[in-house]
């Protein structure tokens, strides 16, 4: 696991040193053991490397192929390399070490753009073609790693992080408001956006070519399936192949010569996890889990259950409300606004789990696989709108919600119009209404006249970035394939690679295994949910290895006491950073509407803490990286 950065001079001109070392120097904590470094004819690359396979000083990235025309930065780990490697072997290519980084170089060679539908596992990768002239960017199907890239006049730069890319000369800073109005819809921002005008994301399954002249491409090469039946298959079949890719996308994640734990919440997805890590190895599982002093947010004895059941070398941590610093220590290494307050713990577990080890497996994408949110099952209840004939009440009451127009919040018939709209939508629109972070009445109330004018030009629209309905596809695998597509790279993916990479420790996710993924959305709705609630053939797959009460434990994620916190020791934070001065000059958002929601959750008549949290952050973000 690694931080990777570079440059392309269209011009041709040579890339300094300083300026690529200076842009490697964000990404320390990315990659502590070495930093590596290749100029080349108007380019340069670098790396910052954090070793996992090959320990050695000559497996330090950028690596080329036997005559130094193409090379290679790489962050992430491919763990098929050595299956692919003994392939390139026969094919003819040389090796000078053993890693998974020289492994691409000559997949490259060999396949060109097609590379990237070899590998299995987490990626992100440059690779400079010099024959060519080029410059190749990869990033892996579900977004585990992340790739920013910035496209100027006469360059293009590249990095791990947002800020490797505004360390070099020439990139602006400017905040892009359509991409800070998506963030308030979606508590992220969405790909290809970031919250700098001049800097993109590169999306999760994507690939992008740029030539010496600057053309630059960007391909899609990969997404979640439709749903593909086979009639023969029964769900005792489907069970059995599960369990068995389960355990070997765990087996395949354990490869490491470096010690290596696992994150254990007390939830499903997680116990499995360790479970299966338990059952491959002699050795103690080493467990890090993170628990809070109120109990309905604390699940330390389900972790305890698992820890005991597989006797793992256990550790905890109770988190408390006096933060210090952290706050302000997670903006920085977000880079951009991000307002899922689980990074704190995710953050906390991270730093924890460093102490012990340099590798953790975790239980992420068994929701978006196997339909677990209940905000899945609270958007098909409004499926009782469609009903045959329906069609004339459903134009009524679109036509009652338009004509209600923007109201203050705080008044009751606000939400009647948000009931009306959601009898009058489709599934794409009652969707987006239904997993909106601020709702779009309250965006009317809080933004400024400036603000809601410089976010709508370029604005952000959701069914740009929504899937396609395809052949076969009901409610539940259109949404959890939305999931797939936007929510798990830019929102869940991007919260673990931070919190984990600011500690340098590198997560995997056998969940998220691409096969996987794909496998799983063959399996038929109905035995992924029903009215119970969701994850029913996995929790059936896990029951032989996990205890009764983790299989029946109601599912509370990974949520924080963010509430009460606010109220309390968090308060005057808050309070102070929301309604000071410079947050009042910037305009743009309405001060009586956020002093009503700080008014009304102080006092506990209403609970804003997710939409606070949001607020304080983006200005937080606003004064460390624009102002």
């Amino acid at each position: 696991m690694c931080g990777i950065t570079g440059r392309l001079d269209f011009r041709g001109l040579p890339v300094e040193r300083e300026a690529l070392r200076a842009m490697c120097a964000t990404l320390t904590h990315r990659g502590p053991d070495a930093e590596g470094l290749y100029l080349g004819e108007g380019v340069g690359l670098g790396q910052r490397r954090l070793a996992i396979i090959d320990l050695s000083d000559a497996a330090v990235p950028p690596l080329s192929n036997e005559d130094g025309t193409v090379w290679v930065v790489f962050n992430g780990e491919i763990y098929n390399f050595r299956e692919i490697r003994r392939d390139l072997e026969l094919r003819g290519h040389r090796f000078r070490t053993v890693s998974d980084t020289e492994v691409l170089v000559h997949l490259y060679e060999e396949y060109g753009e097609r590379c990237v539908q070899h590998l299995k596992g987490m990626f992100a990768f440059a690779i400079w073609d010099a024959p060519r002239a080029r410059l190749f960017l990869a990033r892996d199907r579900l977004g585990k790693k992340p790739l920013y890239y910035a496209v100027t006049a006469g360059s293009l730069t590249f990095g791990s992080e947002i800020k490797a890319i505004t360390a070099a000369p020439g990139v602006s800073v400017a905040p892009n408001y359509a991409a800070i109005d998506a963030y308030l819809q979606r508590q992220y921002v969405p790909s290809p956006l970031t919250a700098f005008k001049g800097i993109r994301k590169l999306p999760a399954g994507h690939y992008a070519v740029c030539g010496r002249g600057g053309q630059l491409e960007v391909v899609r090469y990969w997404q979640p399936p439709g749903p593909s039946i086979d009639p023969a298959r029964t769900r005792d079949d489907l069970l059995e192949e599960l369990r068995q890719r389960i355990r070997e996308a765990v087996r395949i994640r354990m490869i490491s010569d470096v010690p290596l734990g696992a994150f254990l919440s007390g939830g499903i997805d997680s116990g499995l996890v360790v479970a299966l890590m338990a059952s491959e190895t002699s050795e103690r599982v080493k467990t890090f889990s993170i628990g809070f002093e109120e109990a309905e947010f604390n699940e330390l004895s389900y972790a305890r259950m698992v820890a005991r059941r597989y006797a793992t070398d256990h550790h905890e941590l109770v988190l408390r409300p006096e933060l210090g610093d952290l706050v302000t220590t997670l903006v920085r290494h977000y880079n951009e606004p991000f307002a899922d307050s689980s990074a704190i713990p995710t953050f906390c577990v991270s730093r924890m789990a460093r102490a012990d080890v340099t590798v953790a497996l975790t239980g992420d994408g068994g929701d978006e696989s196997f339909g677990g949110y209940e905000h899945y099952a609270a958007t098909q209840r409004w499926a009782a709108a469609d009903l045959p004939g329906s069609g004339p009440l459903r134009r009524l009451a679109g036509w009652l919600a338009r004509g209600l127009g923007a109201l203050p919040y705080e008044r009751r018939l606000s939400r009647v119009r948000r009931g009306l709209a959601m009898v009058s939508a489709d599934l794409h629109e009652r969707y987006r209404m239904q997993t909106a972070f601020f709702k779009d009445d309250e965006r009317e109330s809080l933004y400024a006249p400036q603000f809601a004018a410089l976010s709508r030009e370029g604005r952000w629209q959701w069914r740009d970035q929504s899937p396609e309905w395809l052949v076969g596809d009901d409610s539940l695998t259109w949404m959890t394939r939305h999931d797939l597509t936007n929510y798990l790279p830019d929102c869940l993916m991007t919260k673990t690679d931070v919190a984990s990479m600011a500690n340098s420790l590198e997560v995997r996710c056998p969940l998220l295994d691409h096969e996987l993924v794909e496998f799983a959305a063959r399996i038929p709705s109905r035995w992924k949910r029903d009215d119970t609630g969701g994850k029913l053939i996995l929790k059936e797959a896990a029951a032989e290895w996990l205890p009764a009460e983790v299989l029946a434990k109601k599912k509370t994620g990974f949520g924080i006491p963010l509430a009460l916190w606010l109220r309390t020791e968090l308060w005057e934070t808050l309070r102070g950073t929301l309604t000071d001065e410079v947050f009042r000059r910037r305009g743009l958002f309405q001060p009586r509407f956020v002093s009503m929601l700080l008014r009304q959750h102080r006092e506990g008549s209403r609970d804003w803490s997710s939409r606070l949290w949001a607020l304080l952050t983006l200005e937080l973000w606003f004064r460390e990286f624009v102002d």
